[in-house]
């Protein structure tokens, strides 16, 4: 049965040609929505491809999982999936892609582990930094918390429940409605999640870190989830008043002189990129992208599924 290495060269395929696309894309500063989608679509294609190709290899190796694969599926369809001539590289393949997948699982496992130990330590430095007063507890949800600092800044903190930090220098250097902008853009990563994604990006780039599509995915999620959250803000307060708190809240750490670190690189870019904002896609173009990105991972399903089909048609 050749579906499962079709499958499988589908998956290799798309994550060698994928990320050189996008990366060559001029319009993805301009949609990071979309491109968010786009990238996500293509790892889920990737995985969905392995995936399948590991059941598939796994039916043809072993009676015991074909028998239970195709246990109530019609006579027609179990016999178009009769294994082939794969021999022991259906067992081999099988093996290799269910060791991949438990990587995946406990790498991601691992990633939201560390991530929740992170947040609870933060929350103990709060609760040490910023007690609270008798009574607050039952109105603490969502709270915004000042934290006295003289470094100006400001971050969201996922959990149960969130908590919105500003510290007290960004207070005094914040002017008019940069504070608000500033909020609104921390706002936007708690409204559309984006702490699942970069950990999602992390797992597989630190699991598989010599895959470049899992690398391109992280360092990709990290750049467009800012250039999301920078719209919602600039959406409601302005691209030149987000511009400005952005410059506000990261002129004393050296991103804006020659010796900035390639961490740093994005924000005199995102600065850029409100200052001289660039017309969008129109909507038809955008929904476009947003259905082609959706045959990703559609494209495996149909490979799996075209025998069974053809054989009941």
């Amino acid at each position: 049965m050749m579906v499962p290495v079709v499958l499988l060269l589908l998956g290799v395929l798309t994550a060698v040609v994928a990320p050189g696309l996008l990366g060559r894309a001029d319009w993805t500063d301009r949609e990071p929505v979309v491109a968010l989608w786009v990238w996500q679509c293509v790892v889920v294609g990737v995985l969905l491809s392995f995936g399948l190709s590991m059941t598939l290899s796994a039916a043809s190796a072993w009676e015991a999982v074909r028998g239970r694969l195709f246990a109530s599926a019609p006579h027609g369809v179990r016999d178009a999936y009769e294994p082939g001539a794969g021999g022991p590289w259906a067992a081999a393949t099988a093996v290799l892609l269910a060791c991949g997948g438990m990587w995946s699982a406990w790498m991601l496992l691992r990633e939201v582990f560390r991530a929740r130990a992170r947040r609870r330590l933060r929350r103990a430095e709060l609760v040490r930094r910023v007690p609270r007063l008798p009574g607050e507890e039952e109105h603490a949800d969502g709270r915004l918390v000042v934290l006295e600092g003289e470094r100006a800044d400001a971050w969201w903190l996922p959990g149960t429940p969130p908590r919105l930090v500003v510290t007290t220098a960004a207070l005094r250097r914040l002017k008019g409605r940069q504070l608000d902008a500033v909020l609104a853009h921390e706002q936007g990563h708690a409204t559309a999640r984006h702490d699942w994604l970069r950990h999602s990006s992390a797992a597989l780039a630190n699991g598989f870190p010599q895959v470049p599509v899992f690398a391109a995915f992280r360092d990709q999620i990290h750049r467009l989830v800012e250039l999301s959250a920078d719209d919602m803000a600039s959406r409601r307060f302005g691209r030149l008043t987000t511009a400005l708190a952005l410059v506000e809240l990261n002129e004393d750490r050296g991103v804006f002189g020659p010796a900035h670190t390639p961490e740093d690189h994005d924000v005199p870019q995102r600065v850029y990129r409100l200052l001289t904002p660039a017309h969008r896609l129109p909507p038809l173009h955008r929904l476009r992208l947003t259905a082609l990105a959706a045959l990703i991972p559609a494209v495996p399903l149909l490979v799996a599924f075209v025998p069974g089909l053809r054989a009941l048609g």
